[in-house]
């Protein structure tokens, strides 16, 4: 009996995570972020004069300017906008060099894989030797103070399982190809030097998001993946979603658990200059609870609807443009779920200054008219008109050692 309760002490010691993570309280005036969003816009705007690769995304005028961003890799962290600004990643850290593209153990992963790099305890700023092919095993858990930074070389997470961000603090994912992501197995997997537990089957997300904050996803291409491309659940807020080219997918982003799940009420995500391309049919994004600036994105396509909800979430559309489908039971940008209209009339979704092409439309809803909203909203995102140019350059990018990228 002894050996059998030490058996059982030991095996709870083996699963047991690292540490308790404390999602941090949100901000309390969220309208102060999307002003702080709408100056960075228009401070790009207003140097686009004397800047000749400048763009109006204040984002990319931050850094892609410069032809020695190879050499100043980390000071891509200080370029993030929105909730998930202070998304430091590994910026403080070394840098590690991925020179081998299998993943072979999750348990012991090998230095020089990528999966070695996210479970180490210190920050690191992770970048990739060669163009390569990453089939991941299991999904790949990350540690907290990471960047994954594709920049100079193609990059694919594809054909296995993808990336997860659980319970940890400061992840960048930045220029990476993600696709064809697949549900995990029922298998040990590391998520630190020191800790190793049970994993059960996972969903298949491109980037899964799980009671997380300061999050920052910039550049990267994801589709055909066997749930979300993106989802953000259980807590998970201060995140940016940002410049991604997004195609062929059914359910896009899911921004926030289920209708019961009320701690996601301190969920805030911006979602800014992405492109939501071809092939793609519902949710970008589908939302509860939270607070969600959607600016200056460009939706080209959409089968069911663009941006839906439930559970009594803010939408603030500011500067989209909207292209609907020819099919005439789709031109709906909005999609309110779960909801008879005599509950989802008090929802706060409020449009600013979005574009809308070929019959598209936007169902507001809610008082919405608040001093600090209309003071913000006022403000204005780049035109829409100007959307197609901002997002351009969606998506991963082919960045070039000693020249602008």
């Amino acid at each position: 009996m002894a050996i059998q309760v030490s058996l059982l002490v030991m095996l709870a010691l083996v699963l047991a995570p690292p540490f308790i993570f404390s999602s941090p309280s949100p901000v309390q005036d969220p309208e102060l972020v999307v002003q702080q969003v709408h100056k960075s816009i228009n401070a790009s705007r207003r140097k686009l004069g004397y800047l000749s690769c400048g763009t109006g995304n204040p984002i990319d005028d931050c850094w892609r300017c410069d032809p020695n961003w190879e050499k100043n890799r980390q000071g891509l962290a200080d370029c993030s906008i929105g909730f998930g600004k202070h998304a430091i990643g590994g910026r403080d850290g070394k840098i590690y060099v991925v020179t081998d593209s299998k993943d072979d153990d999750p348990v012991n992963p090998k230095p020089g894989t990528l999966r070695y790099g996210v479970i180490q305890d210190e920050p690191l700023w992770i970048i990739f030797e060669r163009d390569m092919v990453i089939i991941l095993k299991e999904e790949l858990i990350m540690n907290s103070f990471k960047t994954i930074d594709g920049r100079g070389a193609s990059v694919h997470i594809a054909g296995g399982p993808c990336i997860t961000i659980q319970h940890v603090t400061n992840i960048i994912i930045h220029g990476v190809n993600i696709h064809d992501c697949k549900q995990g197995g029922n298998a040990y997997v590391r998520d630190s030097p020191g800790h190793y537990g049970w994993r059960t089957i996972s969903d298949g997300d491109g980037v899964s998001i799980f009671g997380a904050s300061h999050v920052w996803v910039d550049h990267c291409s994801l589709s055909n993946c066997n749930d979300g491309l993106i989802d953000a659940i259980h807590g998970s807020t201060a995140i940016t979603i940002s410049n991604n080219y997004m195609t062929h997918h059914n359910k896009v982003m899911l921004l926030g658990h289920s209708d019961s799940y009320t701690q996601d009420k301190n969920m805030q995500v911006t979602i800014a200059f992405n492109h939501f391309g071809e092939g793609l049919v519902q949710r970008m994004p589908r939302c509860r609870h939270g607070y969600f600036h959607v600016v200056n994105n460009d939706y080209t396509h959409w089968e069911m609807y663009a941006i839906g909800g439930s559970a009594a979430p803010t939408i603030n559309s500011q500067g989209n443009r909207f292209l609907a489908p020819n099919d005439i039971s789709s031109k709906e940008v909005t999609k309110h779920e779960n909801a008879t209209e005599g509950e989802w009339e008090d929802w706060n979704w409020r449009s600013a200054g979005d574009l809308f092409l070929n019959g598209a439309f936007f169902t507001p809803s809610g008082a919405g008219s608040s001093s600090s909203y209309a003071k913000a909203s006022s403000l204005g995102a780049r035109p829409s008109t100007l959307v197609s140019s901002i997002t351009a350059a969606a998506g991963t990018l082919s960045c070039k050692k000693g020249s602008s990228c």
